[in-house]
C-alpha cells in the first residue's frame, strides 16, 4: 500500500514529537546521573550544568555508602517494601474479590463505606492515636499496617475482577469448586497483570515512605532509606571535612536521588508489559 504525502508528513510529525518528548524525559535523568559523578572543579567550570562529565568521581557515593546508618536504612526499606507489599496484596485481593461479586449481600453499602474513606480521611492526629494505641508505634509495622489497603488500588482491582467472564465461575461451580478454589485456581492466574500493577503501586509507596516514618518512628536504627538520605544531605552541609573540595552539595543530592530510585528503575523494565496491561484493564472494565 502506497502512502500519500499527507500520511508521510503526519508520520514524520509524530516521530519528531515522540523524539522531543523522549529527550525531555531522558535529559533530566541523564543530568542527575552525570551530576552525581561530576567533581567539584568541573561543575564550577561548566557553570553548574554538566550533562556528560569529562572526569568521574565516586566521592558522593563513597561518602554516603560508608555510613552504617545507610545500610541499616536500606534493610529497613527493603523489609517494609517486600513484606508490606505482600500483606497489601493479600488484604486488597481478599477485599476486592468478594465485593466484585454482584450477589454478595450488602455489597453496595460496603463499597460506599470504603469510597467514603477516600473522600474524607481521618487526619494525621486521629491516625497517629490509632497507631499508638495498637502498640506498633516506633516499629516498622507502623509503616505497614496504617496503609493496608489503598482505596484507589482496591477500585482498580475490583473493576478488573468484575471484567472476568462469568462463564468461568459458573463452570467451576458446576464442577463443585468453592469460592476459595475459584479464587486461587481461576482468578489469580488470570489476574497476573493487575496483580503486578497494584504490587508496583504499593511497592513504590512503601519504598518512598517519608512522612509516616517521621511521625511514627523515633529510633534512628528503624528509619527507612528516604529519611536517612535526607539527614545525610543536611549533615553534609555542616560537616567540617574536605567534602566541599571534592564535591558540591548538589552532587550529593543527585547521588541520593540515584540511590533512592535505582531499585525501582531496575525492576520496572521486567514488569512493564504486565504493568501496562493491568493499568488499561483495570481502568476500562467494570
Amino acid at each position: 500500500m502506497v502512502k500519500s504525502k499527507n500520511d508521510l508528513l503526519f508520520e514524520i510529525l509524530i516521530a519528531v514529537i515522540i523524539t522531543l518528548v523522549g529527550l525531555a524525559c531522558l535529559i533530566p535523568i541523564l543530568f542527575v546521573i552525570s551530576y552525581s559523578f561530576t567533581p567539584m572543579e568541573e561543575v564550577l567550570r561548566n557553570g553548574g550544568f554538566v550533562l556528560i562529565p569529562r572526569h568521574v568521581t565516586l566521592s558522593a557515593y563513597r561518602f554516603m555508602l560508608k555510613n552504617e546508618m545507610l545500610i541499616s536504612a536500606l534493610q529497613n526499606s527493603a523489609f517494609i517494601t517486600v513484606v508490606g507489599t505482600a500483606i497489601n496484596m493479600v488484604v486488597t485481593m481478599m477485599l476486592a474479590y468478594p465485593l466484585s461479586r454482584t450477589y454478595l449481600p450488602g455489597r453496595g453499602l460496603f463499597i460506599k463505606l470504603i469510597v467514603f474513606t477516600m473522600i474524607f480521611s481521618a487526619g494525621t492526629i486521629p491516625t497517629y492515636l490509632v497507631v499508638k494505641e495498637t502498640g506498633v508505634i516506633n516499629s516498622l509495622w507502623a509503616l505497614i499496617f496504617p496503609s493496608l489497603v489503598t482505596v484507589y488500588n482496591f477500585i482498580v482491582m475490583k473493576s478488573f475482577f468484575e471484567g472476568l467472564p462469568n462463564d468461568l465461575f459458573e463452570s467451576a461451580r458446576i464442577d463443585g469448586a468453592g469460592e476459595f478454589k475459584i479464587l486461587f485456581r481461576i482468578v489469580l492466574p488470570l489476574s497476573l497483570p493487575i496483580i503486578t500493577t497494584i504490587s508496583l503501586y504499593y511497592a513504590v509507596s512503601h519504598w518512598n515512605v517519608y512522612t509516616a516514618a517521621i511521625l511514627y518512628i523515633q529510633d534512628a536504627n528503624k528509619m527507612p532509606l528516604q529519611v536517612i538520605l535526607r539527614r545525610m544531605i543536611d549533615a553534609a552541609r555542616t560537616i567540617d571535612l574536605n567534602v566541599e573540595d571534592e564535591m558540591p552539595p548538589e552532587t550529593m543530592r543527585m547521588a541520593a536521588v540515584c540511590i533512592a530510585t535505582a531499585p525501582i528503575i531496575v525492576i520496572y523494565p521486567f514488569i512493564q508489559r504486565y504493568f501496562v496491561q493491568g493499568t488499561l484493564a483495570g481502568a476500562v472494565k467494570g
